[in-house]
């Protein structure tokens, strides 16, 4: 911090073992040592301060190699009442601006989104990557691309992510899904390299608090079913919130556990990932969710009206005030990857589709009144907007199936 003395900070060290990955091509043709990993925990923080860093590296003989200094303001106190932008986004992947290494176009929204994160940095104070970061699906050095691309952003505001079935994927490795997806990782790569606050790195679930926000953070690639470890954990973070420090309550995963119009959804005819929203809607009614956001989808899959149990529970469209009875569910999957389709028929409760690259960014002005952007990547524009105003009593307010179960006695 300007003014003050200088502090040193010591890092933890953590390499990566090939025999720590599952299979091939990570283990084999796509291995690339990964050489040693450092995390360094900065301390003793003050709320809204900005501070200079740079890392070092103590030689053999007694000097040092220091890398550039950067920059990042700490974050606001728990229920800070002043303006907080939160961006949040999923399957980034990442590209050469020559498209030297650009196989079959597989990424090409990816540059353009991180351009416009650059350009407007200012004015993001938070940035979500839920889940499908790098899509190195086994060759391990298309990491290194990817965390070269998004340093500008990570250097300077925190960067949080979410496991992908690109990062955890793989047959008979303690996960959800039985697909190759992950192309042999198996979440080895990912949880090393990228730090998030889980009690257990194995399990890609946590809860922040920045300001206003509380964000609960699900593993989609592990079992979220009522009577799960995640599921408890998530019911947890949910139950726990001070709605009057952090009024707006976000739930966060990587596949679309909540609704999605999708083709391949639809015609399973579930509208969601199978079992997905099952036993989690129950969660998100009675802890009162504001919005949900899933990626997995490559496109602005649709933003839903506030909805349970697969109906609309507010025609408002754009406005929304007071009690709001549902949560509104957000696909935002296009940040990067090659664009998935839309199922023909639009469901009933989709409110705005783009079959295109963008991003999600809210805007808590106070405790009363957000701010909800769907921006293309391509030039920032706003494509889709919605505001909530309410009071801290309507975030408490009874609705259906979300106040506990009473009787009266004379």
């Amino acid at each position: 911090m300007k003014g003050q003395a200088k502090a040193r900070s010591p890092a933890g060290t953590l390499t990566i073992d090939q025999n720590n990955l599952c299979s091939s091509p990570a283990r084999t043709v796509g291995r690339r040592d990964q050489g040693f990993i450092h995390t360094s925990f900065l301390k003793n923080l003050g709320p809204n301060f900005v501070y200079t860093y740079r890392m070092g590296h103590f030689l053999s003989n007694g000097s040092y190699i220091w890398s550039k200094s950067y920059s990042f303001k700490s974050p606001p106190y728990p229920g800070q009442d002043s303006p907080q932008r939160v961006v949040i986004f999923g399957d980034l992947g990442k590209a050469e601006r020559d498209g030297s290494t650009m196989y079959a176009d597989y990424q090409p929204g990816s540059l353009n989104t991180t351009d416009q994160l650059i350009k407007d940095l200012k004015n993001i104070d938070i940035v979500f990557v839920i889940g499908d970061l790098a899509y190195a699906n086994g060759y391990i050095s298309q990491w290194d691309q990817f965390m070269s691309q998004v340093e500008p952003i990570a250097s300077t505001v925190p960067l949080m992510v979410a496991s992908g079935n690109h990062e955890r994927t793989w047959p008979n490795s303690g996960g959800f899904y039985q697909h190759t997806d992950s192309g042999g990782e198996c979440g080895v790569t990912a949880e090393t390299l990228v730090y998030f606050p889980a009690e257990n790195i194995a399990n890609f679930w946590y809860s922040i608090d920045y300001g206003m926000f509380r964000f609960c953070i699900a593993d989609s690639e592990h079992d979220w079913r009522e009577g799960s470890e995640q599921y408890r954990f998530l019911e947890h973070c949910l139950a726990t919130v001070d709605r009057r420090k952090q009024p707006w309550l976000i739930f966060a995963a990587h596949r679309p556990l909540g609704y999605s119009s999708n083709e391949w959804y639809a015609e399973e005819g579930a509208y969601s990932e199978p079992m997905g929203r099952d036993d989690l809607q129950k969660l998100w009614q009675k802890y009162r969710v504001d919005i949900a956001f899933f990626g997995h989808v490559h496109n602005y899959d649709q933003r839903t009206c506030p909805i349970y149990q697969s109906q609309c529970v507010n025609a408002e469209r754009f406005h929304y005030s007071g009690i709001v009875e549902g949560t509104i569910h957000v696909v935002v999957g296009g940040a990067g990857c090659h664009l998935s389709k839309f199922n023909q028929e639009t469901p009933k409760w989709s409110l705005y589709r783009d079959y295109d690259y963008g991003f999600v960014k809210l805007t808590a002005f106070n405790h009363s009144s957000l701010l909800f952007e769907y921006k293309k990547s391509r030039d920032g524009n706003v494509s889709d907007s919605f505001t909530i105003t309410r009071e801290y009593k309507d975030a408490l307010a009874c609705v259906h199936d979300g106040c506990e179960a009473t009787t009266s006695a004379s």
